[in-house]
C-alpha cells in the first residue's frame, strides 16, 4: 500500500503496518525456510533473523512483502547451507571400506590358496599366526635364510596376481 503526502512524497511502512505484514507473512516465510532447512526449529530462527532485517529496513519498504521476504528467506538459508561441512555417515563408509577390504582379502586368501604347499604353510605362519623367522625355520627343517626366500617368493606370487586379476 502505497501512501503519498502532500508534499507527493512516498510514504514507508508504519511500525503498526509492518507488524501486520509480518504477522501475515510469517508462515509463508517458515515454510519457504523449512523446504531448505530439515529442522524446523531453525527454521523459524531463520525467520526470526530475516523479519530483524526487515524491520531495520522498514523504511525502504513497502506492502505486500511476500517477494523481498521469501527471496531473503531462500538466500539466507542457501547461506547457512553452504556454510555447513559436508558431511557423511560414518557407518556408510565404514561399511563401503569393510567391503572393498573383505573383497580384498577374499581374493588374497584364493590367491595364498592356489600357491605351492611350502609357501602357503610359510605365509600362514608368518601374517597369520605372527610366528618369527626362526620358530617357522625350526617347524619346517629348514634354515632361516630358505625361509626367508620362500616367503619372498610367496609374497612376489601374491602381489603380482593380485595386481593382474585387477587389471
Amino acid at each position: 500500500m502505497l501512501r503519498i503526502n502532500s508534499e507527493n512524497q512516498i510514504e514507508t511502512m508504519t511500525e503498526n503496518e509492518f507488524k501486520t505484514e509480518a504477522r501475515r507473512i510469517r508462515q509463508l516465510m517458515v515454510n519457504v525456510a523449512k523446504q531448505y532447512l530439515s529442522d524446523a526449529d531453525e527454521a523459524e530462527d531463520m525467520v526470526q533473523d530475516i523479519l530483524l532485517k526487515l524491520w531495520q529496513m522498514r523504511g525502504e519498504l513497502r506492502s505486500p512483502l511476500n517477494g523481498i521476504a521469501s527471496v531473503l528467506v531462500r538466500n539466507h538459508c542457501i547461506d547457512v547451507l553452504r556454510k555447513r561441512p559436508r558431511m557423511v555417515a560414518v557407518s556408510d563408509v565404514f561399511y563401503e571400506e569393510q567391503s572393498v577390504e573383505d573383497e580384498r582379502l577374499e581374493r588374497i586368501v584364493s590367491i595364498m590358496n592356489s600357491l605351492p604347499t611350502m609357501q602357503q604353510t610359510i605365509v600362514r605362519l608368518r601374517h597369520m599366526e605372527g610366528m618369527e623367522m626362526s620358530q617357522i625355520a625350526e617347524l619346517t627343517g629348514s634354515s632361516e635364510v630358505a625361509v626367508r626366500k620362500v616367503l619372498s617368493r610367496a609374497r612376489k606370487a601374491i602381489k603380482e596376481q593380485f595386481l593382474n586379476h585387477k587389471n
